[in-house]
């Protein structure tokens, strides 16, 4: 097994919450590469159906695993996507839940175009912690972490924060 010189980070979260944003700024920051799970999807067409009650389609989670599994032994991988419990838990040393207040999000998801039930179960989903939970009961309790993000103010601490862990683990592990 190699021995990784950077470490992989998740991040996750309802989808609206900014994780996107974040993981594009925080690739920028740090050199670490960036990966959509969404977009993998689509360029790869890693689908298995598709759903349509959400009118969406369906993510065939065992293409993405196969698709990923290379990239993340070597680590420095930041990977984006509103699920998280299909990924093996060997693969992060540490997953960030972004989470947003349920005004802010429902604007957001407005403005992409959500309605209906796909609306109102994404907040839901926010609501009752539906990814938190995921996260802790998918992976070391001690790696998962809420990050707010509500505010543009936010997305700077977030990115902050995250630098600074990444900065850490790359004196402790290297």
């Amino acid at each position: 097994m190699k021995i990784m010189k950077r470490p992989n980070i998740l991040l996750t979260g309802t989808p609206g919450v900014g994780k996107t944003t974040l993981g594009k700024e925080l690739a920028q920051r740090t050199g670490l590469t960036y990966v959509n799970v969404g977009d993998l999807a689509r360029e790869g067409q890693l689908f298995d159906g598709f759903d349509e009650e959400y009118q969406c389609p369906v993510l065939d989670e065992d293409r993405v695993v196969d698709e990923l599994e290379d990239k993340m032994g070597g680590g420095g991988m930041i990977v984006d996507y509103h699920g998280c419990d299909f990924f093996p838990e060997r693969w992060f040393q540490i997953v960030f839940v972004l989470r947003t207040d349920n005004t802010n999000l429902y604007s957001r998801l407005e403005g992409r175009g959500y309605t209906g039930k796909k609306l109102l179960d994404n907040v839901q989903c926010e609501i009752f912690q539906t990814i938190y939970e995921e996260a802790m009961e998918a992976y070391d309790e001690e790696i998962v972490h809420q990050l707010p993000s509500n505010e543009p103010e936010d997305l700077e601490r977030n990115l902050e924060q995250i630098v600074q862990w990444l900065e850490q683990w790359m004196k402790d592990n290297n």
